[in-house]
């Protein structure tokens, strides 16, 4: 795609539409039409937006850059409730239409307006965005150059094709889509997040609920910002990950000890910031495998979407026959997180041996440098291919 700033911008539009379709429709049949097209423009929303941040941020850069974008997400699932609640409250019959159509409406035209300016005020790659000038186009090329030791570009080997062929090769991208898969399988309470709070006290209304389900999400907003903040000025990735799944162990533990209002309000708290972790996922992932970026692409789509199994497992967790304890359903999101503490402490380790490797073997670092992505690099910096692949020995991965 070589204009990412129109996928992207279009993929949105059509999401906001078939959100708004969502409103008109009339039987279950409709609903589940509206629901399995609305997949196909959200599932190349993300990944695409974390790759196109990661042709413009070094991998030092990247992790609060990509949690700024999600922390849009997060800041929406309170926000979302708090507008659901207003709708759902204020319109319920308006001109003779049902809150709930309302609300598909009014969020889809939103959605639509938004998409419909991301087509011309997002970039496109730093060689081809038309409203940056030749220098400021250099210059970002030059920095991620720098960065990995190779220009961030595709040979003319390098095709979609090949990239996947050599993401599925790679064991730490297996691992990392089965580590994603858990992760979110762990984290899947979020669908029934509204539902959770109304456990909270059965003399809850609908709107109270809503109401309550929202400063989780601020909470974890602010949390996911700083965390990546932190996670870029030290480097590390693991613990900034697996660290608030952790947390989510503890609001589990917390919910499965207690029917206490309190108690499981301050769980909800921290089942929430452990989507602070799920945010750096593809991040890292982006850092692991930076070149060449048809590789890298591949990687983050293969991670984000069989990542999402999890979330699938996770409608079936969460039985309705459960609640309003839902201890069951805790005791395997708990097991999951385990899962995936495990998996990503494997990863952590495989990317301490190739680094290793590379301390102990220059040679290694050479071997794996790609000549007509280093001869590029060196032009962009403006020194000689020699004096770039010096600086490619100094190339390590995030962990």
């Amino acid at each position: 795609i070589s204009r990412p700033s129109l996928y992207i911008g279009g993929c949105v539009i059509a999401w906001g539409l078939t959100s708004a379709l969502t409103g008109v429709t009339h039987n279950y049949g409709g609903i589940l039409a509206t629901r399995m097209f609305i997949g196909l423009p959200e599932a190349a929303f993300y990944p695409g937006t974390i790759y196109l941040l990661s042709r413009w941020y070094t991998k030092k850069e990247l992790a609060f850059r990509s949690c700024i974008l999600y922390g849009g997400l997060l800041i929406s699932n309170a926000f979302g409730a708090l507008m659901a609640a207003g709708i759902l409250h204020g319109l319920e019959g308006a001109r003779g239409i049902r809150g709930w159509r309302w609300l598909f409406y009014i969020e889809g035209a939103i959605t639509i307006f938004i998409g419909l300016n991301s087509m011309w005020l997002l970039p496109d790659y730093p060689h081809n965005t038309r409203w940056i000038s030749p220098f400021e186009r250099q210059l970002a090329q030059a920095r991620l150059a720098e960065d990995a030791g190779e220009a961030d570009q595709d040979n003319d080997s390098d095709s979609p094709w090949k990239g996947l062929l050599m993401a599925l090769k790679d064991p730490k991208v297996i691992l990392f889509c089965v580590m994603n898969a858990s992760q979110l399988l762990g984290l899947s309470f979020v669908n029934f997040f509204p539902t959770l709070a109304a456990t909270l006290n059965p003399n809850f209304s609908t709107t109270i609920a809503l109401l309550l389900a929202a400063p989780p999400w601020i909470f974890a907003t602010v949390t996911c910002i700083a965390s990546a903040w932190h996670a870029d000025r030290t480097g590390e990735r693991y613990f900034h990950i697996a660290g608030w799944w952790w947390a989510v162990i503890v609001g589990f533990i917390i919910a499965l000890c207690t029917m206490n209002t309190a108690g499981r309000y301050v769980s909800m708290f921290l089942m929430a910031i452990g989507y602070s972790g799920f945010a750096m996922t593809l991040v890292w992932v982006s850092n692991v495998i930076p070149r060449p970026p048809a590789k890298r692409a591949a990687a983050i789509g293969l991670v984000n979407g069989i990542g999402n199994l999890g979330n699938l497992m996770g409608s079936y967790v969460w039985k309705a026959e459960w609640g309003p304890e839902y201890h069951q359903s805790m005791i395997v999101s708990l097991v999951a997180l385990a899962l995936s503490t495990v998996l990503a402490l494997v990863i952590r380790q495989l990317i301490i041996r190739d680094n290793k490797k590379l301390d102990t073997d220059e040679r290694a670092a050479m071997e794996g440098a790609d000549r007509t992505r280093v001869e590029e690099a060196a032009r962009l910096e403006g020194i000689t291919f020699e004096q770039a692949m010096e600086r490619r020995k100094g190339f390590r991965f995030l962990y």
